[in-house]
C-alpha cells in the first residue's frame, strides 16, 4: 500500500511538472495552485439533482413562485428590483455548471471569481481586448436593461398594495406581456454580441490555452487553479464603472461555461428563472453581500416557500397561488423549446457560422411574452392574498422573511444600490382604464 502510495504521488509530481512547463510556456508565468480534484470518471454529486425536468415540476415551481410570494408581500419596490446580473443574457451554460458543481461551491461568490480568473490569466491581451470593447459597450446599455424593469416593478407594487388609477380595473396582460418581450428581445441582442465576442476568443486559441482549459472540469471547482478575478482585472478596470467591471467578469466566467458546455447546459434554468420582479433575489442573496465566502443555502427557497404556503395562508388564500401551477405549465414547457432554439442559433458562431439574427431576437421577445404572462398570474395573485393578510399573518410572514436589520436601497441596478428615487414614466399604461392601455 505505501508502495503504490509513492508510485501515485510520484506520478502527480510528473503530471504536476508538465502541466508547469505548458503554462510557462504559453503565458511566461508560474502555473498557479489546483484545487483537489475527484476521482477520475467520478460524476459531480449535484449532476443528478438538477435538470429542467426539476426544474418545471410543480413542486420545484410551486415553492418558488411561495417564496416570490413571501418577498413580495414582506418587501418593498426597492427589493424588487434587486436582480443578480447572471440573470440576463443567460443563454450560455453557466447556472447549470453552478449548480451541479461537485463541490458544491456553485452558490459562493468563489465560485464565479475562480473561474473568471482562470479565464483571464490564461488569455492573452489581444484576446481579452475583445472582452473590454465589449464590456465599454454593453455597461450602458446593461444599465438600461436594468431599468427597463423598474416601471413595469411599480405598476405590480402598485396592483399588490390596491393604488391602482382612479377608474382602472387593475393589470392589463396583455400590456404586462408586450412590455416584458421588450425587454426579452433587448436581452436576446446583448447575448448575440456577447456570443459574437467570446466565439472570437473562442476560435483564436492556441493549443496551450486548449490543454489549459481541457484540465478544468465543467461543473466541478475543486479541478480550477486558486484565482480570483478581482486580482485579474485590477488593471482593466480602473477608473471604469461598476458594471464595466461586471460586464468584464461575466464574459470571462460564462466564455468557460458556454465553450466547455453545451445546447442542454444552455437550455437549462432554475425554478426561479422566472417572474424575477418580486424580490426574491434579495431575500435570499442579501446575506451573501459583501460577502468572500459565503455558500447560499440551496434549500431556502424550498423550505421557506413550504411555510409560506402551508403554515402561514389560509386555504382560500393558499389556492390563489397554487392554482399558478396550471396556468403557467405549457408556458414552461414552450420556454424550453424557445431556449433551446436560441441556444442552437448562437452555437453556431462556435463552428465559424453566422447565425440569424433576426430569429434570435424574435425568440428573445417570444421567450420574454411567456415569462411576461407568467408573471402577470404571479402578481394578480400576490395582490389577491394581501388584501386579506390578517395581522398575524403578517407578523409571521414577516418572521419568514427573517432580514431583520437589512434595509433596501431606493432602487437596484442588478445589486448595485441606487440612492435616489427612480424617475417612473408611464406606470399608468400598465393597467386597464382611462389611462391604461386597455378599455
Amino acid at each position: 500500500m505505501k508502495n503504490y502510495v509513492k508510485r501515485t504521488a510520484v506520478l502527480f509530481a510528473v503530471i504536476g511538472l508538465i502541466f508547469s512547463f505548458i503554462s510557462t510556456a504559453a503565458t511566461g508565468q508560474k502555473p498557479p495552485p489546483r484545487g483537489k480534484t475527484h476521482q477520475e470518471g467520478q460524476k459531480p454529486k449535484n449532476e443528478n439533482k438538477y435538470s429542467l425536468e426539476q426544474a418545471i415540476s410543480d413542486n420545484a415551481q410551486l415553492h418558488t413562485i411561495a417564496f416570490s410570494g413571501l418577498a413580495f408581500l414582506t418587501g418593498d419596490f426597492g427589493a424588487s428590483t434587486f436582480i443578480p446580473p447572471g440573470k440576463v443574457c443567460d443563454f450560455f451554460g453557466f447556472q447549470y455548471m453552478r449548480d451541479i458543481d461537485a463541490a458544491q461551491k456553485g452558490h459562493n461568490p468563489m465560485f464565479l471569481n475562480r473561474v473568471a480568473g482562470n479565464v483571464l490569466y490564461i488569455l492573452n491581451d489581444k484576446q481579452k481586448q475583445i472582452f473590454i470593447d465589449l464590456a465599454e459597450q454593453q455597461a450602458t446599455q446593461l444599465e438600461e436593461l436594468a431599468k427597463m424593469r423598474l416601471p413595469l416593478i411599480k405598476a405590480f407594487c402598485l396592483q399588490r398594495d390596491n393604488q391602482i388609477p382612479a377608474g382602472s380595473s387593475g393589470l392589463n396582460k396583455d400590456a404586462v406581456i408586450k412590455y416584458v418581450g421588450d425587454i426579452f428581445a433587448f436581452d436576446a441582442e446583448l447575448s448575440l454580441a456577447r456570443a459574437e465576442a467570446m466565439a472570437k476568443v473562442f476560435l483564436s486559441l492556441t493549443p496551450e490555452q486548449k490543454a489549459y482549459f481541457a484540465k478544468m472540469k465543467f461543473g466541478d471547482f475543486n479541478t480550477w487553479p486558486a484565482l480570483d478575478e478581482r486580482d485579474a482585472i485590477k488593471s482593466q478596470g480602473r477608473g471604469k464603472s461598476k458594471l464595466f467591471n461586471v460586464a468584464y467578469m461575466t464574459y470571462a466566467s460564462e466564455f468557460f461555461s458556454w465553450t466547455a458546455g453545451s445546447v442542454e447546459a444552455d437550455t437549462y434554468f432554475c425554478p426561479e428563472r422566472h417572474g424575477t420582479y418580486f424580490g426574491g433575489f434579495y431575500m435570499k442573496d442579501m446575506p451573501a453581500m459583501g460577502k468572500r465566502d459565503y455558500d447560499i443555502s440551496t434549500s431556502v427557497t424550498g423550505d421557506s416557500g413550504k411555510a409560506f404556503l402551508d403554515d402561514v395562508l389560509t386555504e382560500q388564500q393558499r389556492v390563489l397561488i397554487t392554482g399558478i401551477a396550471d396556468k403557467q405549465r405549457d408556458l414552461l414547457k414552450e420556454t424550453i423549446t424557445v431556449r433551446k432554439s436560441i441556444s442552437q442559433e448562437l452555437r453556431k458562431l462556435l463552428d465559424g457560422q453566422t447565425p440569424d439574427k433576426a430569429k434570435v431576437i424574435s425568440l428573445g421577445r417570444r421567450y420574454g411574452e411567456m415569462d411576461g404572462e407568467m408573471s402577470w398570474y404571479y402578481a394578480t395573485a400576490f395582490a389577491k392574498v394581501n388584501q386579506t393578510l390578517t395581522k398575524e399573518q403578517r407578523a409571521a410572514l414577516m418572521k419568514l422573511r427573517n432580514l431583520d436589520g437589512y434595509q433596501s436601497a431606493p432602487y437596484y441596478i442588478y445589486s448595485s444600490p441606487a440612492q435616489e428615487q427612480p424617475v417612473l414614466n408611464n406606470v399608468e399604461t400598465f393597467f386597464f382604464g382611462p389611462k391604461g392601455t386597455g378599455k
